[in-house]
């Protein structure tokens, strides 16, 4: 009887931590959620909608800020002279860069550790008030500030991505991911067209604005109000979010099912990797060459992108005497929606085609070297007028993001592959990290190249546009030279 008692307080024992686990997974949104999932099979349209709509209204206040900021720094009347417009705008477009470099990691360990929802909240939360304050600075060290502190605290870009993959069933896995992607891509179309046709209301529409009104004392608060109220919208919706990090886990209990089941593991040959083991695996990421040189294209060639996007925008909307198109900030606005909206069709008609039976590094080469051929030929529009300059120029723009659509694409996946499933998540986080760094150098770079171009137009053995558009080309060249031995290396999934 003894040894029947002493079996049944060991039995009870073993089974306290499963039924305080049972007891966490009641309380635990995330296991309902699982729980919901796994009882039916359908796409979860309505959360899918919901991660949409918060990744889109994230990625608006980037979009929206370069057909307007060559205004805005003009009337802030921080630069001296016309030719410095371009060196001051650029910091401007590098804080919101530089901040979210900064936060990235520790907004994906608050992620990990309190749950995706309350940083996503945040995160919106975030951009209602400091976009709105960004529309209403006065000063240039308001607008600095207020767009740092917005990509310090926009934590969003990492754990989206985990939670879109976190809230549904493994099978639609694929168009979690796809859907965050698509809406960067609408925000290239939407966040452009509200910058470029809401900036200075007072002046486009005196009939709707008067110069007295908020819109008028504040020419740019405007866009930034649309897109907070469709954050504000956004953020709304995060009630109804489901929450995808299990929250059950007790330290005490987990430690007591460890000690039980680490025989079974072993009899089955698999040891719950520890703390040191991830941190390992972490460390050995680093030394995955596939992995780094994939990053390594993808941080050069954001650099690009990103400097282009600055460029171009100043370019634009700079007057005729310093070889610029002298477009209006709608005229930036048009010309970026309608590459957005190429880009879009491309992505979802005819990239996926062209990997198929291309590959992905076929398309890439291709698209770098094409992409250096159309740059040189911009300074040359500057000779150009009227429709002849309209319908080149939108043309010329299509062609250029949808040659940087094929190269950021088969840089994600190349990452994506180079590393096994359970390793991706951190994977990304080096990337997303990096990344920032590189993209916080571009606009600041950039824009010193720019204003530096304009007070040397001439006198230089080439005029200071071309050489402008020379050095862009150069880091094209970089990034293309790197896609070849011994630097790069094909990871094993693809060969």
């Amino acid at each position: 009887m003894a040894a029947g008692e002493r079996n049944e307080t060991a039995a009870a024992a073993a089974t306290a931590p499963l039924l305080a686990l049972a007891r966490g997974k009641e309380r635990c949104p995330a296991c309902r959620l699982a729980e919901i999932n796994m009882a039916s099979t359908s796409i979860p349209y309505r959360n899918f909608f919901y991660v949409w709509v918060v990744c889109l209204c994230a990625s608006l206040p980037i979009q929206s800020l370069f057909p307007y900021l060559y205004f805005m720094i003009r009337d802030l009347k921080v630069a001296k002279q016309e030719e410095d417009i371009g060196f001051y705008a650029g910091f401007v477009g590098a804080t919101y860069f530089l901040g979210r470099t900064i936060s990235a990691v520790p907004w994906g360990m608050f992620a990990d550790k309190y749950g995706r929802k309350p940083c996503i909240v945040i995160s919106i939360l975030s951009v209602i008030v400091f976009n709105t304050l960004f529309g209403l600075s006065t000063t240039y060290w308001m607008a600095i500030v207020t767009r740092g502190l917005l990509g310090l605290l926009c934590g969003i870009l990492g754990p989206i991505k985990a939670y879109a993959s976190e809230v549904c069933r493994k099978e639609h896995q694929a168009l979690g991911i796809s859907l965050v992607t698509s809406s960067r891509a609408i925000a290239l179309v939407v966040g452009p067209a509200i910058g470029g046709f809401l900036a200075q209301p007072a002046k486009r529409f005196p009939n709707l604005f008067s110069e007295e009104s908020i819109f008028g004392r504040f020419p740019y608060f405007l866009p930034c109000f649309v897109i907070s109220v469709l954050a504000a919208g956004a953020c709304v919706a995060c009630i109804w979010l489901p929450e995808t990090l299990h929250m059950h886990h007790d330290d005490k209990t987990i430690d007591t099912m460890e000690a039980q089941v680490s025989d079974s593991s072993l009899e089955n040959g698999k040891v719950k990797q520890s703390g040191s083991g991830r941190m390992a695996s972490t460390k050995s990421l680093l030394k995955n060459w596939q992995l780094m040189s994939a990053i390594t294209l993808y941080c050069v060639f954001s650099l690009h992108d990103t400097a282009y996007l600055e460029i171009f925008s100043l370019w634009a909307v700079s007057s005729r005497k310093y070889r610029g198109l002298s477009f209006t900030s709608q005229d930036v606005g048009t010309v970026l929606a309608i590459s957005g909206l190429g880009v879009l069709v491309y992505q979802l008609t005819i990239y996926p085609f062209l990997a198929k039976y291309a590959g992905l590094i076929k398309p890439f080469r291709s698209a770098a070297v094409l992409s250096i051929l159309l740059l040189a030929t911009y300074p040359f529009m500057a000779n150009l007028y009227g429709m002849e300059l309209k319908v080149l120029i939108n043309i010329a723009s299509v062609l250029k993001n949808v040659f940087a659509a094929t190269i950021t694409i088969a840089c994600n996946i190349l990452q994506n592959t180079a590393v096994a499933q359970e390793q991706r998540g951190v994977a990304n986080g080096i990337s997303v990290t990096l990344m920032s760094i590189f993209k916080a150098v571009a606009p600041a770079a950039a824009g010193i190249l720019f204003s530096w171009a304009q007070k040397n137009i001439t006198g230089l053995f080439l005029p200071g546009d071309q050489i402008l558009f020379w050095l862009l080309n150069m880091v094209s060249v970089l990034g293309l030279s790197l896609t070849f031995s011994p630097f790069f290396s094909m990871p094993s999934a693809m060969k």
